[in-house]
């Protein structure tokens, strides 16, 4: 197996040299734009990663790499105008830079785009997987939707969602590099479990990092779960949590619409650690990312091959990029 940097630029290079028809620029230029912001390509990444480690070729990867990835940012377009996000990566969003409607008719290009180079592998286990993923991360999304208006809703659901949303993506990343090598479908299950956990060990890393991160290497503005009352793993368990004045205070930052970011992050993150929420996620972190490497661990591949993936999985739930 190749070395993350050198996964990194063969999928670097094949996106900046998409051929992307010349007109209509208004239509395509947002897409050039958001794919030029970069990012950590994990996906991708670990698609060719799993190829070479099930005795395939990354290059006959390379293209499904490119499709997931164009995939995953197309998802990026569409969140953002649904959370009115400003910041991506430490840029204007597509939506904020053009407009909302842009973003959503470059969005949908983007996802024939991401189509036709998964289409390329000629296979139809790869393709069946891409559409059964892209639904799951559609009703992902429309759960996330719904908990916005519901004060009742469980960890359990929490959980379930972002497997949903975020998790299941990073597992057909993995398995897909499995079934373009021809792998066993045992050893392909096991690393879309793999991939599914430190879905759910990242996921949870950026909930707590919209509180407690650095917008300079976050990429985005802090706080930005807080002011859209978004139901996080910290929320849920705040809510659960909170007795009497606590309780009464997150009532008032969650219902006051007149409040700004500047009064109500720095509240909410106070109550948030006087609660202890942090320190259960931080659990729950570790929780799924050992059982990720308890499913690379199983893997029929090289002890090399094992440790690299165990160690950006334990980078992933620190995001330690």
């Amino acid at each position: 197996m190749k070395h993350f940097q050198e996964y990194l630029d063969m999928v670097n290079l094949a996106i900046a040299t998409i051929p992307y028809p010349q007109h209509p620029k208004e239509l395509y230029d947002p897409i050039a734009y958001h794919m030029a912001l970069g990012g950590k390509r994990v996906r991708p990444v670990l698609t060719l990663m799993a190829c070479d480690a099930m005795g395939g070729d990354s290059v006959v990867a390379t293209d499904a790499a490119v499709g997931l990835e164009m995939f995953h940012n197309f998802t990026l377009l569409h969140d953002d105008v649904m959370d009115n996000a400003d910041v991506r990566r430490g840029k204007p969003t597509v939506h904020r830079r053009w407009d909302d409607n842009t973003a959503i008719l470059s969005g949908d290009t983007m996802l024939t785009i991401a189509t036709q180079y998964i289409a390329r592998t000629v296979n139809w286990q790869v393709m069946s997987l891409f559409n059964k993923t892209a639904i799951e991360i559609y009703e992902g999304q429309q759960w996330d939707m719904d908990y916005e208006n519901r004060n009742d809703v469980t960890v359990e659901e929490y959980i379930n969602m972002i497997r949903l949303k975020t998790s299941v993506l990073l597992g057909c990343a993995l398995k897909t590099g499995a079934l373009i090598a021809d792998a066993d479908i045992k050893e392909a299950d096991l690393l879309y479990q793999a991939g599914v956990n430190m879905g759910l060990a990242f996921q949870l890393r950026d909930d707590v990092l919209d509180v407690w991160g650095d917008p300079e290497t976050f990429g985005k503005e802090i706080g930005g779960d807080i002011m859209n009352n978004k139901k996080t793993f910290l929320l849920i368990n705040a809510m659960q949590l909170a007795k009497d004045d606590d309780a009464d205070e997150l009532r008032h930052w969650l219902n006051d619409p007149y409040t700004t970011r500047d009064e109500k992050v720095p509240a909410v993150t106070a109550l948030y650690e006087r609660l202890g929420v942090r320190r259960l996620a931080e659990e729950a972190i570790a929780h799924y990312n050992d059982l990720a490497v308890n499913a690379f661990n199983q893997v029929k591949m090289t002890d090399d091959d094992k440790e690299a993936f165990i160690q950006l999985s334990n980078k992933l739930a620190g995001r330690q990029f």
